[in-house]
């Protein structure tokens, strides 16, 4: 099977993989949708490989929803103050806090099997994954507090 150029930049865009790895997820899974599924796949195996890893640095986030009526604080840790800093790292840290802001999950375990608001076809638990994959890092979630005006 040949694969384009433009195959490869589809599957970067749509998983954040690297361009090695999204050609050979092509080339191994044959399809498209085959190959994003795979390279979840690989996102969650390779969380698993470094969750024993300790995660101590990170930040804390803050998201305030339109009109100040909900807010979120969100503990995101990783490996490293140098990924911590990570424009990547931090934007996943907003994300995570405009999801639980939208959606309101019970605690951290439920947080990760929601389906993220952005794009229901995964869950806020393939997110992170995704994310350690790209950042070569354990990153959990430790903690989260939604705010609701007037609760």
């Amino acid at each position: 099977m040949r694969i384009t150029p433009d195959e490869v930049k589809k599957i970067r865009e749509a998983t954040g993989a690297g361009v090695i790895d999204a050609k050979k997820a092509l080339e191994e899974a044959g399809s498209f949708d085959n190959a994003i599924i795979l390279l979840r796949k690989k996102g969650h195996a390779t969380l698993a490989k470094k969750s024993q890893r300790a995660a101590a640095e990170g930040v804390i986030t803050s998201y305030i929803h339109a009109g100040s009526k909900v807010g979120v604080l969100l503990e995101l840790n990783c490996e490293t103050d140098f990924v911590a800093r990570n424009e990547e790292f931090k934007r996943l840290a907003q994300e995570i806090a405009m999801h639980i802001a939208a959606l309101e999950p019970a605690d951290v375990e439920s947080l990760l099997a929601q389906p993220y608001v952005r794009d229901s076809a995964k869950t806020v638990g393939d997110l992170l994954a995704e994310n350690a994959g790209k950042l070569d890092e354990n990153v959990k979630v430790k903690r989260f507090v939604r705010f609701t005006l007037g609760n």
